[in-house]
């Protein structure tokens, strides 16, 4: 007669997930060169919408309109839905994650790892922004397109400016320290903004960077 051999009962496991101590720090920070912006005016999309609505129709009726600077130096500001400038959250928070390649720390950790609290919204389409103090100044600038056909850009200068940017932050992952040093790498190595030492076009003009105050 045969025997029936019995399997020994599989040990259950167990997963536990700790739960996510998230904290919060503040910088002060203020500007050590110009902050330059330039940002895609809703007019310019809008114009972009109807030209693709029109299909080829679009293509037979080119008008070149005057060009109002003016109105270029206004639409290259984001501001916010209460009438204040702002600095897009995400400029600090792409800033911070870039930066974690000069000490050895992983960019996917860290886009998991650390966020910008934002101040605002802007009127325009939404995007989490960061207050900024300071005045702007209009700056005309001569640049070539990706054709190389000379074009005049129009740009909104804040030659000196502050910000108070609050981070929300993985402690598991960093500690207040580590968020500091971040930071301060951020304002001397990364930068924001148009001609940040951290373009992904070229090596920068020296724009954007800034220091930690009090």
């Amino acid at each position: 007669m045969a025997t029936v051999k019995k399997e020994a009962p599989q040990a259950t496991q167990t997963t536990v997930i700790k739960a996510a101590d998230i904290r919060s720090i503040a910088f002060n920070i203020k500007g050590t060169a110009p902050y330059v912006q330039a940002r895609f005016s809703g007019k310019a999309m809008q114009a972009m919408m109807s030209k693709m609505a029109a299909g080829s129709v679009a293509a037979g009726k080119k008008v070149r309109n005057p060009r109002d600077f003016d109105e270029d130096y206004r639409n290259a500001m984001h501001m916010s839905t209460e009438g204040w400038h702002g600095i897009p959250a995400s400029a600090f928070r792409q800033a911070m994650i870039s930066a974690c390649r000069l000490v050895g720390f992983k960019m996917t950790l860290a886009k998991l790892s650390v966020f910008v609290v934002a101040d605002g919204f802007d009127a325009v389409d939404g995007i989490p922004l960061i207050k900024l103090q300071g005045k702007p100044e209009r700056v005309d600038m001569a640049v070539r397109n990706q054709t190389g056909v000379a074009d005049i850009r129009v740009r909104p200068m804040w030659r000196e400016w502050t910000s108070l940017v609050k981070v929300r932050y993985d402690a598991d992952q960093f500690s207040s320290t580590d968020v500091a040093n971040l930071m301060n790498r951020v304002g001397m190595q990364v930068g924001i903004g148009e001609g940040r030492p951290d373009s992904r076009e070229s090596a920068g003009l020296g724009w954007g960077t800034f220091s930690l105050t009090e």
